[in-house]
């Protein structure tokens, strides 16, 4: 089955790492940031530090409207016999850190040469820095990611 939208452990997994922020903040890179994670509104404007407050359902609409995008991304480059676990955890990854680091990536050579291979899990770690150092936060995202691709309790 062809997979197109993130499932409820996909969407589970990046509420509980990015986090619920009615105000702007300074992610670890540095950007200003809203919500869970949101660097920019559905119309395109870049998120300041001084903008209005959010309630936490405006940050669920603005998670899921901004998602869109990167469920799209994932589906036009995957194949598409990966399944919802796979497909969920892509798109995790994707929203961290930008369709185009998944585009590059040697991880998404191997998803596409063969989704079983166990070397995944490596590759899913080797994006554990922000800033030019290593963050345990990514470390704990990139091994829950790795495990919800895998189809493992995380």
């Amino acid at each position: 089955m062809h997979i197109t939208k993130i499932g409820k452990r996909g969407l589970d997994l990046i509420k509980s790492f990015e986090g619920f922020s009615s105000k702007p903040y300074l992610c670890p890179a540095n950007v200003p940031t809203i919500g869970y994670g949101a660097t920019y509104y559905p119309n395109g404007k870049r998120v300041t530090l001084s903008d209005k407050h959010i309630t936490e359902e405006e940050g669920s609409a603005l998670l899921l409207v901004t998602l869109a995008q990167y469920e799209k991304d994932v589906d036009s480059m995957t194949r598409d016999d990966i399944n919802q676990q796979m497909y969920d955890s892509l798109c995790s990854f994707s929203y961290n850190l930008g369709s185009n680091a998944l585009r590059k990536s040697t991880l998404l050579k191997k998803v596409n040469a063969n989704p079983n291979d166990p070397l995944i899990k490596d590759e899913f770690m080797k994006w554990v820095n922000a800033g030019g150092r290593k963050l345990s936060g990514l470390v704990k995202r990139r091994e829950a990611e790795s495990k919800l691709y895998f189809d493992l309790a995380y």
